[in-house]
C-alpha cells in the first residue's frame, strides 16, 4: 500500500498520533502515520544509557487515567509490566527533617502518621483535607469549567496559599506542571490532584517508551514510517502533505505533532508557551533509600523531585546497580542550575554524601510540556475544516491522559466526516 492509497494520514507518532491511528485502524479505516524521528513516541521517549533506561524528564503514568485503560485494552498495565511508586511522598524541610506523607486513600494504615505530622498545622492540614474532598466530590466535567482561576489563586481562596503550598503542593506540582509560579488553570491542576488521589503512580519496567511502542505494535506492520519530515499541509476536498519523499494525499490529515509543529503546519493553531524540565541521572554506590517513594524539597530549591527509579522498578538497571532520577524546573542554562549544584542540593534531600554518585545522563527537554494557563478551555476543537484535524496535549490537558484523548477525539472527528463512525 503507497501512501496515496491510505484514508488517513496521521503527522507524529507520538501518544496522540499513535492513538488517533489505532482508532481508525479498529473502524476499517487504512492509516499512515508519518513521524520525522527514528523512532516512536514524540516526547515520551527512553534513552538506554550503559544499561540504564532514562526517561526524558519526569514521566510518569497514573493508574486512574481512563484513556491509558482505554488506549490498553483489553491487557490493560499489566502489558506494559507497571512498576507502582508508594502513594505519597517524602517532603525535606527546612529543619532538615524528613517528613512522609502517604496517601491513606491508598494506604489507610498510614493516616495516624501523616495527621500527627508537624510539617505543617493542624488546620492547614484541616484546609488541605477539606479542598480535597471539594476536588474528590466534583465531577470532571465540571472541574474542567474552572478555568477563569490559576491554581496559586485557587489555593489562596481555599486558605492553601501559606505553608501548604509552599513546602508540599508547589514541590509536587511544579515536578508535574513544569512551572512553579502555579500559574497554570485551576482546573487543570485539580483535575491532577483528583488522580493522584485515586490512583498510583507506575512506570514500565523497561522505561516509559514502552507504551508508545505498545501502540504502534497494535497497528498492522508498515503504518508508521520513521525518518519522514512533513513541511507543509494543505486541505481540501483530498488534503495532501509535502515530505522529504514528495507529495502525498488522502481523504483525511491528522496533524498530530509536537506543539509548535502543529502551529506552524496549520493556520488558526496557536504555538503554545512550550516549558522545560530537565532531568539528571545518578548512579550511587548504594540506594540512599529501598523505598520507591518520590522525594521533594520543601525549602523551595531547585530540585523538584528525586527518586530511586530501581527502588520500583529494577528493569531500569541492567546490572542490579542504583538509578536515582532528579529533576529541575527549566534548563541548565536558563536556571544556572548545573550537575554540581544538583549534587549539592541531593546530599541534603537524601541526607546522605554524594560526592561518589556518578554522573550518568543529563535529559534536557526545552519543550516538555505546553503552559494550560488560566482562561483557556479544556478542550479545543480538532476539527479544523477542509479535512484537517490537530490532535496533541495542547488540544486537551497537558498529560498523558490529555494526549491519549486528543487523538481518540481527532480519530472520532475523522470518523464522522467520512462517513466511517
Amino acid at each position: 500500500m503507497t501512501p496515496n492509497e491510505v484514508d488517513v494520514l496521521v503527522v507524529g507518532a507520538g501518544l496522540s498520533g499513535l492513538r488517533a491511528a489505532t482508532v481508525l485502524h479498529r473502524h476499517g479505516l487504512t492509516v499512515r502515520v508519518l513521524e520525522s524521528a527514528d523512532r516512536v513516541g514524540g516526547r515520551m521517549a527512553t534513552d538506554v544509557v550503559d544499561g540504564f533506561r532514562c526517561d526524558r524528564g519526569f514521566q510518569v503514568l497514573n493508574t486512574s487515567y481512563p484513556a491509558l485503560h482505554a488506549a490498553l485494552a483489553p491487557h490493560g498495565l499489566d502489558s506494559l509490566g507497571a512498576r507502582p511508586f508508594e502513594p505519597g511522598a517524602a517532603i525535606r524541610a527546612g529543619d532538615g527533617e524528613l517528613h512522609r506523607f502517604v496517601n491513606p486513600l491508598r494506604r489507610p494504615a498510614s493516616a495516624p502518621a501523616t495527621a500527627l505530622d508537624d510539617l505543617f498545622g493542624p488546620i492547614e492540614k484541616a484546609k488541605l483535607v477539606a479542598w480535597t474532598a471539594r476536588v474528590l466530590a466534583s465531577p470532571p466535567s465540571r472541574t474542567a469549567t474552572l478555568v477563569d482561576s490559576s491554581a496559586a489563586q485557587d489555593l489562596d481562596a481555599a486558605g492553601l496559599g501559606g505553608a501548604v503550598t509552599d513546602r508540599f503542593l508547589r514541590p509536587f506540582l511544579s515536578g508535574v506542571l513544569a512551572e512553579t509560579a502555579l500559574e497554570t488553570s485551576a482546573a487543570f491542576v485539580r483535575l491532577v490532584w483528583r488522580s493522584f488521589a485515586l490512583g498510583t503512580i507506575v512506570v514500565p519496567d523497561d522505561g516509559m517508551e514502552a507504551l508508545p511502542r505498545r501502540l504502534a505494535a497494535a497497528l498492522p506492520e508498515g503504518t508508521v514510517t520513521l525518518g519522514t519530515r512533513v513541511h507543509a499541509v494543505r486541505g481540501g476536498p483530498t488534503p495532501a502533505l509535502d515530505t522529504d519523499g514528495g507529495t502525498l494525499s488522502a481523504r483525511a490529515v491528522v496533524v498530530a505533532a509536537d506543539p509548535r509543529t502543529a502551529a506552524a503546519l496549520l493556520p488558526g493553531v496557536a504555538e503554545p508557551r512550550m516549558n522545560a524540565l530537565t532531568t539528571f541521572f545518578h548512579v550511587p554506590p548504594q540506594a540512599p533509600t529501598a523505598s520507591p517513594l518520590l522525594h521533594l524539597d520543601g525549602t523551595g530549591g531547585p530540585v523538584v523531585n528525586t527518586m530511586v527509579m530501581t527502588a520500583a522498578a529494577p528493569g531500569y538497571s541492567a546490572d542490579g546497580r542504583p538509578l536515582v532520577a532528579s529533576s529541575i524546573v527549566g534548563t541548565p542554562g536558563s536556571t544556572g542550575v548545573d550537575e554540581p549544584a544538583v549534587r549539592r542540593e541531593l546530599a541534603r534531600i537524601w541526607g546522605v554524601g554524594t560526592d561518589d554518585w556518578a554522573h550518568l545522563h543529563t535529559a534536557q527537554v526545552d519543550e516538555a510540556l505546553p503552559l494550560f494557563e488560566a482562561g483557556r478551555p479544556v478542550r479545543r476543537d480538532v476539527d479544523l475544516g477542509e479535512n484537517l484535524f490537530v490532535a496533541g496535549d495542547h488540544r486537551d490537558t497537558p498529560s498523558t491522559q490529555g494526549a491519549l484523548v486528543s487523538g481518540r477525539r481527532a480519530a472520532q472527528a475523522v470518523l464522522a466526516r467520512l462517513g466511517a463512525a
